[in-house]
């Protein structure tokens, strides 16, 4: 493959995964403001969390079973996958979360949960038993740098041993959640597991509700978004559709393109716009700070794709280099004709 061909791969490939990661950060980064408005009214967590996933799942449901297409054994084959991904990535990443958000402010609660990315790159130093490269630490101390400045931790934060232990559950989860939608599978289609997932979600956070662990309040009160009163199924279709349904099928899509440890890097800006889309819909202005915040967290995703680029680089060089000695694994000088010297006859 020629230089100009892999530069534009390389560029192809950054666009689309990048873009669709992004994507997916912006549309997660609206469920607090809608969840927020429907709270306010008398929701409680519990009861706004299983509507968004019955909904998201419900509308996936059709759209899942067309891109079946009577492949029913893909369901069969991959039922593990769902099940947890559904069980750990979307019901206990999310029931972990709240648990800690009872015992904890929400800064330090949301701080937890997104040390995940950095729980990634830990673990494949294990795994691989290989440190990560420099730009790779650098830009997951940057992004957790940014992180403290966009959750702008001032003031007495109250901390709570059972929180923290709360906190670090839904890390693991969203951990887990990564790995489970990077893992490359072309017998479930992204809609099918993110379909699946998000009704095995729901059914268990029913299950929670029914059995008394987490409170369900409902509400019909309107509920105020921006300078809009609206109805409260607006803020609602809001949470279904463009936090969840989307959300969920476009970051699964790019944690196969990007893999698990550039989408979680990348994911860290769903902070950003979850401040910018509360400045826009319920009036909380981001300060200096959380602005800075948002810059030094876009840096280190910065750093860690150009890095993660660079390993592929070496990687694609190292293959070709081999592939051209195992092309020609015999080659020798040739004998110069004329120059034949016979075995002397004894």
């Amino acid at each position: 493959m020629s230089a100009p061909t892999t530069k534009a791969d390389a560029k192809s490939f950054l666009a689309s995964g990048l873009g669709i990661a992004l994507f997916s950060s912006a549309v997660f980064g609206t469920s607090g403001s809608f969840a927020k408005s429907m709270l306010e009214t008398g929701w409680s967590p519990g009861a706004a969390v299983a509507v968004r996933l019955t909904g998201a799942a419900l509308i996936l449901v059709i759209p899942a079973v067309v891109v079946l297409r009577g492949r029913w054994h893909q369901l069969k084959d991959n039922w593990l996958t769902i099940l947890l991904f559904g069980l750990i990535g979307v019901a206990g990443c999310q029931l972990f979360y709240f648990n800690a958000v009872a015992r904890l402010s929400v800064g330090v609660a949301l701080l937890l949960e997104y040390l995940a990315p950095v729980m990634i790159v830990l673990w494949l130093w294990i795994a691989s038993r290989r440190r990560p490269r420099a730009l790779t630490a650098s830009g997951a101390l940057l992004s957790l740098g940014g992180l403290v400045l966009v959750l702008d931790l001032t003031g007495a934060v109250k901390v709570d041993f059972i929180g923290v232990l709360w906190g670090m559950a839904a890390a693991v989860c969203l951990v887990i959640y990564f790995f489970i939608t990077a893992k490359e599978n072309d017998s479930l289609p992204p809609l099918v597991l993110a379909s699946g997932g998000l009704l095995v979600g729901a059914l268990v956070m029913w299950l929670v509700g029914l059995l008394g662990l987490l409170p369900m309040t409902f509400s019909v009160e309107d509920t105020t978004l921006g300078p809009w009163t609206t109805p409260w199924w607006v803020s609602a279709v809001g949470l279904i559709i463009l936090a969840t349904v989307l959300a969920y099928v476009s970051g699964i899509m790019a944690a196969r393109s990007l893999g698990s440890k550039v989408a979680s890097f990348v994911s860290l800006t769903e902070v950003l716009f979850a401040v910018i889309w509360a400045w826009l819909l319920l009036g909380e202005l981001p300060g200096p700070i959380q602005l800075l915040g948002g810059l030094l967290i876009v840096g280190g995703v910065v750093l860690v794709r150009v890095d993660e680029l660079r390993g592929d680089r070496r990687a694609a060089v190292t293959a070709q280099e081999a592939a051209r000695v195992l092309d020609h694994p015999n080659d020798v000088e040739p004998v110069p004709s004329g120059h034949v010297t016979k075995a002397p006859r004894s």
